[in-house]
C-alpha cells in the first residue's frame, strides 16, 4: 500500500471547488455573523468570551491526544498571558504553561509567518521535561532517522495495527521546507481552505517525535486567525473534533490511504469548522447570559462591590453567597454587606434563598 506522501505528483493536492463552494460560503457568512454578534457585547465581555475559548480549546486540543489538563490552571494561565482578571487564579503547572504558550503564539501572532524555529520553540514547549511519558525525545529539531519507520499505531502488543507511516526522516528537511513556504503565502486560495490543507499536509509529515497532532490544530488556528484578520477566538475547532474524535481519525486515515484528490476531507473539515462555529451558542452560554443580565438590569442602582459580587454569582460562584462571604471578599464592614445586599434585593436583582439569621444566603433570581 502507498501512502499519499508517497505518490509521485506529491504534494500537487486537489479538490473539487464547485462542490465545495456552497459549503465555504456558509462557513464564511457563521465567521462573520459571530463575529458581528460578539462585537456587540462590548470590550469586557469579549474579553470572556476569548479566555473562554482559548481554555476549550487548549484543553480540547490535548484530550483528543488522550492528556487531560487542569481547566483552572489553563484558564488562569491564559488569564495571565493576556492580562485578564478573574477569580480564584491558579499557579500553573510546567506543561500547562508550555501547551498554553503554543496555542496563544499560534492565535495571538497569526501576522507572524511561521518558520522552522518557531515551529521548534512550540514543540519545545510541548514538552518541556524533554520526554514524552517516560521517554526522552528529540526536542526542537526534526525527528531523526533513529525513529524510522515512525508509524501511527493502535491496538495490544501482538495485536498492532498500522494506520499510517510517515515520511522517512531523511526528507523533512525538504518537506517542511516546502510546507512552510506555501503556508505563508498570501495567493488567491481562501485561508479557510489553506487552514484545512495546512493541517493535513502537516500531520502527514508527522516532522516531531511527539505532538505533531497538536501542532497541526495549532498551524490550523493560526490560518484561521489569518482568515478573520483577528486575535479574538470566539469558537474552538478542536473542541469539535475531540466531539467528533472517531470520525477525525477515520477521515485522516482515509485520506493519507488516499490519492491526492482531497475533497473529502476539505469537505468534511468545513462541515466541522461548521458545527465549531454553530456550537459557540452552548460554549458560551454563561457569557451570553451575562450580556442579558447587564442588559436587563442597565438601569438599576449598582455600585462597585454589587458589580464585583453579581459578576461572581454569573461566573459561578461556590458555594453559598453569605454577607460574611460578601464582607469578606468586597473588604467591607457586616453592616455595609447588608446594606449592599438588601438594595439588590429591594430592586429585584438579588433573591433571599436560605434559612434566617447567620445561615441566610443569596443567589440571583
Amino acid at each position: 500500500m502507498k501512502y499519499i506522501h508517497e505518490l509521485p505528483e506529491w504534494p500537487k493536492f486537489y479538490w473539487d471547488r464547485d462542490k465545495l463552494g456552497s459549503r465555504l460560503a456558509e462557513v464564511r457568512h457563521r465567521q462573520g455573523r459571530l463575529i458581528g454578534r460578539m462585537e456587540a457585547l462590548g470590550f469586557p465581555l469579549r474579553k470572556e468570551a476569548v479566555l473562554q475559548t482559548l481554555t476549550l480549546d487548549v484543553l480540547k486540543s490535548s484530550e483528543i491526544e488522550g492528556e487531560k489538563l487542569n481547566a483552572e490552571q489553563v484558564r488562569s494561565s491564559i488569564a495571565k498571558r493576556l492580562a485578564i482578571q478573574v477569580a480564584g487564579a491558579v499557579r500553573a503547572d510546567r506543561d500547562v504553561e508550555g501547551v498554553v504558550e503554543m496555542m496563544l503564539d499560534a492565535s495571538q501572532n497569526f501576522a507572524e509567518p511561521l518558520t522552522p524555529e518557531r515551529l521548534f520553540g512550540w514543540h519545545a514547549s510541548l514538552f518541556p521535561t524533554g520526554r514524552s511519558g517516560m521517554h526522552r525525545i528529540v526536542i526542537g529539531a526534526w525527528r531523526d532517522s533513529a525513529k524510522d519507520p515512525m508509524q501511527v499505531v493502535s491496538g495490544s502488543i501482538g495485536h498492532e495495527k498500522v494506520h499510517f507511516e510517515a515520511p522517512k526522516a531523511e526528507r523533512l528537511d525538504r518537506e517542511m521546507r516546502v510546507f512552510i513556504d506555501w503556508a505563508n503565502e498570501r495567493d488567491d486560495l481562501d485561508p479557510v481552505l489553506r487552514a484545512a490543507l495546512a493541517h493535513l499536509w502537516f500531520v502527514t509529515i508527522h516532522p516531531f517525535d511527539d505532538g505533531n497532532g497538536r501542532i497541526a490544530r495549532a498551524i490550523a488556528d493560526w490560518a484561521l486567525a489569518r482568515s478573520e484578520n483577528s486575535s479574538q477566538r470566539f469558537y474552538s475547532m478542536s473542541a469539535q473534533i475531540r466531539v467528533e474524535r472517531n470520525g477525525y481519525y477515520r477521515i485522516l486515515e482515509r485520506t493519507q490511504k488516499g490519492t491526492l484528490d482531497i475533497s473529502e476531507w476539505m469537505a468534511w473539515f468545513l462541515d466541522c469548522l461548521e458545527r465549531a462555529i454553530a456550537g459557540t451558542e452552548s460554549t458560551l452560554a454563561a457569557v451570553f447570559r451575562k450580556a442579558r443580565f447587564w442588559e436587563k438590569n442597565a438601569g438599576k442602582r449598582i455600585n462597585d462591590r454589587q458589580r464585583l459580587m453579581l459578576n461572581k454569582l454569573l461566573d459561578g460562584f461556590e458555594g453559598k453567597l453569605t454577607s460574611t462571604k460578601w464582607a469578606k471578599i468586597t473588604k467591607s464592614s457586616q453592616d455595609t454587606a447588608y446594606r449592599d445586599i438588601q438594595s439588590l434585593i429591594e430592586q429585584g436583582v438579588l433573591v433571599k434563598d436560605g434559612a434566617g439569621g447567620r445561615s441566610t444566603s443569596y443567589s440571583l433570581p
